[in-house]
């Protein structure tokens, strides 16, 4: 069956729709405002990853609000490759790659902050429900594919 145009803008629209969701992810978390990042998952929606899984909005608040008050840390998230699949009316599916640069202060953090190789990189499996306030997350799953080694602590003499 051959789609439409506005088929095709109505597609169009939902893939822009789940990669501001996707963005917005990353936002959050890099710049203070974790917290909010429970508000773009379903109630029941899950964020498994390694050493991590979370069940409904709740948990995933709680955990997220934490991370919020780490303030010595600067991270910026930058996820690429993104490839979005709607599935259905109401669902999609989508894959991404995630580089994350990430630097602990020992004190106030002064940017820019001295960074080597990204702390980690892999890929963030998506599903994703079209609920009355628009697309959200009903799972995301992360994957590590690169892990950079920590440091041996310094001996100073």
């Amino acid at each position: 069956m051959a789609t439409t145009p506005h088929d095709a803008l109505a597609e169009l629209l939902d893939e822009r729709a789940i990669h501001r969701l996707m963005t917005d992810y990353t936002r959050f978390v890099d710049f203070g405002e974790a917290a909010r990042i429970a508000g773009l998952f379903t109630e029941d929606g899950v964020w498994d990853g390694p050493g991590v899984r979370m069940e409904g909005r709740d948990e995933v608040h709680r955990f997220f609000a934490e991370r919020e008050s780490v303030t010595r840390r600067t991270s910026r998230h930058v996820i690429t490759n993104i490839a979005i699949e709607l599935t259905g009316p109401d669902t999609a599916v989508a894959t991404s790659y995630l580089i994350n640069y990430r630097h602990d202060s020992r004190g106030d953090v002064v940017l820019p902050v001295p960074v080597g190789h990204p702390k980690y990189v892999g890929e963030y499996h998506d599903r994703f429900a079209r609920t009355p306030d628009g697309w959200r997350f009903a799972e995301r799953v992360f994957t590590n594919t690169f892990l950079r080694e920590r440091s041996a602590p310094s001996i100073a003499g």
